[in-house]
């Protein structure tokens, strides 16, 4: 027995350092891949992160549907700031977003929804309440315009988008006036 054991034991070393390179033949399913593995741990199993991957995919759409809606391509902006709120429902820039490209298509239907959320992310901001008004503005809901863009002033009295759509609010009411 004595005799026997030595050979055991390096027959179980032996079987235990057993490796292989690629197409040995040997199929591992339990082993990482090299891209599995980490400095805290030999693989992902179960490592949680701080916001999901998808965030970052909807950043991307995000600035693409800015650059639409700056080229006055409402539709492909609302397609894209609707795609990033798939991808992130808590972004709060996209919810704004998607709501001022609905206004431009006169969804506003589909507006009024994207401002609840909006709001619900990103809070009264200047923004919100400026974009708000020029919503209604687009609307012909002259009181309801004055009063949200008064509270972006409120918040950002030096803002020139906001003091430009005060004038903005004034020429229409003008125009009204005269016409009336």
């Amino acid at each position: 027995m004595r005799k026997l054991l030595p050979t055991l034991m390096l027959a179980i070393a032996l079987a235990g350092c057993q490796t292989g390179g690629a197409g040995d033949g040997i199929v591992r399913t339990n082993e990482p891949s090299p891209s599995e593995m980490t400095a805290f741990g030999d693989t992902f199993a179960g490592l949680q992160t701080i916001a999901p991957v998808e965030y970052y995919a909807s950043d991307q759409a995000v600035a693409e549907a800015k650059n639409q809606f700056r080229s006055e391509n409402y539709g492909n902006s609302g397609a894209l700031f609707y795609k990033a709120v798939q991808l992130a429902p808590n972004d709060g820039v996209a919810w704004l977003g998607l709501a001022a490209s609905c206004d431009r298509i006169g969804r506003f239907d589909l507006s009024e929804k994207a401002y609840r959320q909006a709001f619900r992310y990103i809070g009264a901001t200047p923004e919100y309440y400026n974009n708000l008004g020029y919503s209604y503005l687009l609307r012909g809901k002259l009181q309801d315009a004055r009063k949200n863009f008064l509270k972006a002033y409120e918040l950002a009295p030096n803002d020139p988008t906001v003091k430009n759509n005060l004038e903005l609010l004034a020429s229409s009411v003008n125009n009204i006036e005269r016409q009336g």
